[in-house]
């Protein structure tokens, strides 16, 4: 077996699913290469022994598309893979375009591009969406809201659902205490949300509620990890939030955290709160795709945009730490069942079986 995997993100969700995959069907005796711009997900697959192909795009479609239908064409007649698998928006356009169902083709959207886009850019994204479903032979969601929401905007072909996955070895629960003593955190009342400082990922939203917090938990501190374009706009001058930026080492702010907050306008299946849960913390998130379905009993899920809401359901966490920790066994549980990175390997690995099967 000869796969591709195409993804123009090189960091975050996206990049760690190639990553798991790819080492996945590596072990399975299967000749895999990863088809993305330079960064960390080329570095990591290099590390693992993964073939790598250099394919520059951009994040966003416009006239530079037409080099990256080119390059992309070339790295696939070099390789020629039995079965391409494209991951996310960019590779999707690209990659139909230049394969056209000649090949067995997998697109996994992790979250619609119509969805973090509106006006003429959105309608757009739903029309391309409609046309490309022609030359995709899988369709892969990483939630039940993400194939709902795609066949609500008139996406038809083969899907299936195949929930993204965390490495429980490597998120684990672990000492608060001594996780704040790494990170040279106080041993105060804390909340961490992980993500890139980008509208969709929503942290002005928990920002604006972070007054209300500090009204009920005056200790209490908020710890933003991540970076991204909306940092300077964002950041203000309240002493109580501190700005990291970016940190590969999540698994020790997720131990250093009482509770851990995804306040997202929009998602597929955010691996953050699966992450968190593997970690034995609480998650109060807003109820975006994918969010009820991973989260379930190990926090709170409130209505996308209830930012009073929010604030009350993270200072109860804050405040009740022994609560908040029972919510995260709960959740440590939960992902061991369904959550486990070797489950949703397994279920691509079979998916890519039958592809291959009946294209031949």
């Amino acid at each position: 077996m000869k796969v591709v995997h195409v993804s123009q993100p090189v960091t975050a969700g996206v990049a760690a699913v190639v990553l798991d995959l790819a080492r996945a069907q590596r072990d399975l005796g299967w000749t895999v290469t990863v088809a993305c711009p330079p960064g960390p997900l080329a570095e990591r697959a290099r590390d693992l022994g993964v073939d790598v192909r250099t394919w520059h795009a951009r994040r966003h479609p416009g006239i530079a598309t037409a080099g990256e239908v080119v390059r992309l064409r070339r790295v696939l007649r070099d390789v020629d893979p039995d079965v391409v698998h494209l991951h996310s928006s960019k590779a999707g356009l690209v990659g139909r375009l230049v394969v056209r169902g000649r090949r067995p083709t997998l697109f996994q959207p992790h979250m619609w591009s119509f969805q973090s886009a509106g006006g003429a850019v959105g309608r757009a994204a739903r029309l391309w969406e409609r046309k490309g479903a022609r030359w995709t032979h899988q369709l892969v969601c990483v939630s039940d809201d993400e194939l709902a929401a795609g066949r609500a905007a008139g996406v038809r072909g083969p899907a299936e659902v195949v929930c993204n996955g965390v490495d429980i070895d490597r998120f684990r629960p672990d000492d608060r205490a001594a996780a704040r003593r790494r990170l040279g955190l106080p041993d105060v009342p804390t909340a961490v949300c992980v993500g890139r400082l980008v509208p969709y990922k929503g942290q002005d939203q928990l920002l604006a509620a972070w007054p209300s917090v500090r009204a009920q938990v005056p200790d209490a501190r908020l710890v933003l990890v991540g970076d991204g374009p909306m940092a300077q706009r964002w950041r203000g001058e309240d002493d109580s939030v501190l700005w990291w930026g970016h940190d590969d080492a999540v698994a020790d702010f997720y131990a250093a955290a009482d509770v851990v907050v995804l306040p997202s306008r929009s998602e597929g299946m955010a691996l953050v709160p699966l992450e968190a849960m593997a970690c034995g913390r609480s998650v109060v998130a807003f109820d975006v795709s994918g969010v009820r379905q991973s989260v379930g009993e190990a926090g709170a899920v409130l209505a996308a945009g209830d930012v009073e809401g929010l604030a009350e359901a993270v200072a109860v966490r804050l405040a009740d730490p022994s609560a908040a920790d029972l919510e995260g066994a709960h959740g440590r549980r939960r992902v061991e069942l369904l959550f486990d990175r070797r489950q949703v390997a397994d279920q691509i690995a079979t998916l890519v079986d039958k592809l291959l099967v009946g294209a031949r």
